[in-house]
């Protein structure tokens, strides 16, 4: 039961980050009067780990989730994954991207747009901060996301196009808190409630963004 507890509290902290009203003893099967029977309920944004012994209870651990940041959806078009890819960069990389996009359920075009940013195409670009491949994957990323070869350009697509999709998930479609968490980390979006006042990061999810609307229009430049 100790290394389960850890796990629980780990499932239904996601689940609260994602607004749910959820507890472990909904689950089929686990019953609440359970001699020892140990039950998590999420309240908003308080997470409470209950010991139960026939009808007493005592509390072993509350949790209070951190700040939920504010969100506006995009629109369900940034999980079209069935949309085709105009714009221009080499066939196998715009396969491969297609391929991933509808694996993973996010619209292909935004991929390229945050590909062609990344490293223009370059499988094996490797940016300053250390970053690798054409979705410019940290390999602490990486190797969270289990990759062998961080340079292999199929893989690394894939790769980082669950990862954009896990932070759309995230961040419940806001395409600009995506593309920040994905340019500076979603600790950063936390920390400053939207988009950081980094430079970088700023220019980063204007000149994404511009590029993948531009590719919904059907335009280039």
């Amino acid at each position: 039961m100790k290394r389960l507890f850890p796990a629980a509290v780990l499932l239904v902290a996601a689940t609260a980050a994602s607004g749910a009203d959820f507890s472990a003893a909904d689950v089929p099967g686990i019953g609440v009067r359970q001699p020892g029977k140990i039950v998590i309920r999420n309240r908003g944004n308080t997470i409470t780990a209950w010991r139960f012994f026939g009808n007493i209870h005592e509390a072993l651990l509350t949790l209070h989730s951190v700040r939920t940041v504010r969100t506006t959806p995009y629109g369900s078009v940034l999980f079209d994954s069935s949309a085709r890819l105009a714009s221009p960069m080499p066939a196998q990389v715009s396969s491969m991207i297609e391929e991933a996009a509808r694996t993973h359920g996010v619209d292909p075009r935004l991929v390229a747009a945050v590909a062609s940013r990344e490293s223009a195409w370059d499988p094996k670009a490797v940016s300053a901060a250390g970053a690798c491949g054409i979705m410019q994957l940290m390999p602490a990323t990486a190797r969270f996301l289990g990759l062998a070869d961080i340079f292999d350009p199929r893989v690394n697509i894939f790769a980082g196009t669950h990862y954009l999709r896990t932070l759309l998930d995230t961040f419940h479609g806001d395409l600009d808190l995506a593309l920040a968490a994905y340019n500076a980390g979603p600790g950063a979006v936390q920390k400053y409630n939207g988009v950081p006042p980094y430079r970088e990061t700023q220019q980063y999810v204007k000149i994404v963004r511009a590029s993948y609307e531009r590719a919904l229009r059907g335009t280039s430049g």
